[in-house]
């Protein structure tokens, strides 16, 4: 990584953090307004303090006027007030907008995450980038919000430098009087001399610091797996869900602790990092301090050398010596900032790379129409399919036609196709080979919003949130309650909600609310049947719908599958066989084909199917006498 920094151009690291700004201040645009202010008002003020404060000692070692003296101490006293005033005032903004702007930062990453394609959003490489990601700001707070306090940093020392040269252009034109032994100080190249002296002094701090910090980009994966690794095992105690595996299986002491040992921990004491901050990466740091020191005292040198030589009074000294460290601190700032920017460029391009995942899949035009007759007709041609990265197959030349109306039971052992098929019908993924058609019509020439919403889905893995059930049911916080109602008691949770302290505005979980319910399983289940049927779209797809749930509220679920489905064309995935006798149509899979297609009377009639083979194994648990 270090040889790649090394290459980077200070153009492209101009490029990449502009392109960081720009996001900000999209996002948060008072926060440039803020930090600018705040910025002037930082670098700027101090040099008009500086200015009365010379003039006050040059009055006070001159003529000593009282009513001059007295003028100068009320403007250095009411300017001062008047500028510290202003300051923290413009601080206070400051911190707020850089506050909120944290706070917004996942809202980027968020709403690339909501527009990426599900085959993108669903890859490891995609996972991989958001986890470096939060891990390197986690860490040291590198990447896109390591670019405000950049922001803030440069201008800050650009206008410090400006101020700088104002104040102390003087010094090199005011000349030691004729006569006198240091005359030589008025000599150009002796001013060049100085200069040049100074600016080297001044340059090689920031370069020593920016070789120093240049050591954290050696050791990013090294601290994002230490942060991983304190992160995860640091908060397991803490988690309610993990308690009772903590202490029945001791892995608090037995795992965490042993993640947490010091030998181990790749941020403790013993690290390669830390005895690198130890070594080389100290030594550049404080070699940028000793630099500084020597700038420091050949400004000083300088400015008292022709003062003694009677070029300026003695209040003038504190002028220029302000000045002149002013300018060239600001000068270390700004190089200090820009190796740093330089540094962060690195993991910039995480940051980068991620917001730059293409859409790839076909974006149609057409619009899905809206029949109030659901008759929405969906045919899979020859369809096969292989995930990315992969040269498996998980679906073979796949042929099935969706009678409108109908109920389509899809069974078959784990990794047989089942899933893949699903997230095909939806287009969560589209098909390597063949074509899947909605009344006749390519899906990808639909608008995407349009087709996913004939879909109402109850995914195996399905996830409620921390919201009033009303809202967990209807997907929105504006709601026809009675609908909802409905829906439950069709999805058989009508005994339940009866028992919610707060009906449909009770909280799920207790995240958000203290008087949250925590709920059963089963109970979630019920609740997100009850949000696909709020949807009300013509097609319904239950994915392991009765998993969670108790043998009696199972039946319930099945003695109501048709009323539930209605008009609905509903495809029913389990792998309970028993619970596929009352659909028209069972598909079964195997290696990612459909093997057997027909209704369940017509499938158990075939003893060398491989439906047959699969409801004698399970039938055979409560047939079997047991001794």
């Amino acid at each position: 990584m270090a040889n790649k920094e090394e290459k980077l151009s200070y153009r492209e690291v101009i490029r990449m953090n502009n392109r960081a700004w720009k996001i900000w201040h999209k996002m948060c645009p008072k926060l440039f307004l803020a930090t600018t202010l705040h910025s002037a008002f930082a670098a700027l003020s101090p040099y008009l303090t500086i200015w009365l404060s010379a003039q006050i000692i040059n009055e006070l070692a001159g003529k000593r006027n009282p009513d001059t003296l007295m003028k100068l101490v009320l403007i250095q006293l009411i300017s001062a007030a008047v500028l510290a005033l202003l300051t923290g005032i413009l601080q206070h903004w400051k911190i707020y907008e850089e506050d909120t702007a944290s706070q917004m930062e996942n809202k980027i990453y968020i709403d690339k995450m909501l527009t990426l394609d599900y085959i993108d959003m669903d890859s490891q490489h995609s996972f991989d980038l958001y986890s470096q990601m939060r891990q390197n700001r986690d860490w040291a707070g590198w990447g896109i919000h390591k670019t405000i306090r950049f922001f803030g940093e440069s201008l800050k020392a650009i206008l410090q430098i400006v101020g700088a040269i104002g104040l102390s252009v003087s010094l090199f034109t005011t000349k030691v009087p004729a006569g006198e032994k240091l005359v030589v100080l008025n000599n150009p190249l002796f001013i060049i001399a100085i200069f040049a002296l100074m600016l080297f002094v001044a340059l090689i701090s920031p370069f020593c610091v920016s070789k120093g910090k240049a050591y954290w980009t050696n050791y990013a994966s090294e601290a994002r797996l230490g942060n991983r690794y304190f992160s995860f095992y640091g908060g397991m105690s803490s988690e309610r869900k993990r308690a009772v595996d903590l202490r029945i299986y001791s892995q608090q002491e037995n795992v965490c602790n042993f993640y947490l040992d010091e030998n181990n921990n790749t941020l403790s004491s013993n690290s390669s990092m830390c005895k690198s901050a130890r070594g080389p990466m100290g030594l550049w740091i404080a070699l940028s301090q000793v630099t500084s020191v020597v700038l420091i005292g050949v400004v000083y040198l300088f400015v008292c050398l022709k003062a003694w030589a009677g070029a300026f009074g003695v209040g003038s000294v504190t002028q220029y010596v302000g000045a002149i460290t002013s300018l060239f601190l600001g000068v270390s700032q700004l190089l200090q900032t820009v190796g740093m920017m330089k540094v962060n460029c690195e993991f910039l391009k995480t940051s980068y790379e991620f917001l730059d995942i293409p859409n790839k899949m076909y974006q149609g035009s057409l619009t899905t129409e809206k029949r109030a007759d659901r008759k929405y007709e969906i045919e899979f041609k020859d369809v096969s399919f292989c995930y990315p990265g992969s040269d498996t197959y998980a679906l073979h030349h796949v042929n099935m036609k969706f009678r409108i109306g109908r109920r389509l039971a899809v069974v078959g052992m784990n990794g047989s196709g089942k899933t893949t098929f699903i997230k095909l019908l939806c287009r969560l993924y589209d098909p390597t080979e063949g074509q899947i058609l909605l009344n006749g019509i390519d899906i990808r020439k639909y608008k995407y919003d349009d087709y996913m919403d004939i879909f109402s889905i109850v995914f195996q893995d399905f996830q409620l949130f921390s919201m009033p059930l009303g809202e967990n049911v209807a997907c929105s916080s504006k709601y026809d309650a009675q609908r909802v109602i409905k829906c439950l008691n069709d999805a058989g949770f009508s005994e339940r909600l009866k028992e919610m302290p707060d009906g449909l505005e009770t909280y799920l979980y207790k995240e958000l609310n203290e008087k949250g319910v925590e709920i059963s399983g089963g109970e979630a289940q019920k609740i997100a049947i009850a949000r696909a049927l709020f949807k009300d779209a013509p097609f319904i797809i239950l994915d392991e719908p009765t998993a969670a749930l108790d043998p009696i509220a199972e039946a319930e679920i099945y003695s109501k599958f048709n009323d539930i489905a209605g008009d609905k064309t509903a495809i029913y995935i389990s792998h309970r066989l028993s619970s596929c006798k009352f659909c028209d149509e069972i598909a079964v899979f195997d290696n990612g084909a459909v093997i057997q297609q027909g209704t369940h009377e017509d499938l158990i009639a075939d003893k060398d199917g491989k439906y047959y083979e699969l409801w004698n194994a399970q039938a055979q648990y409560y047939t079997e006498n047991k001794e």
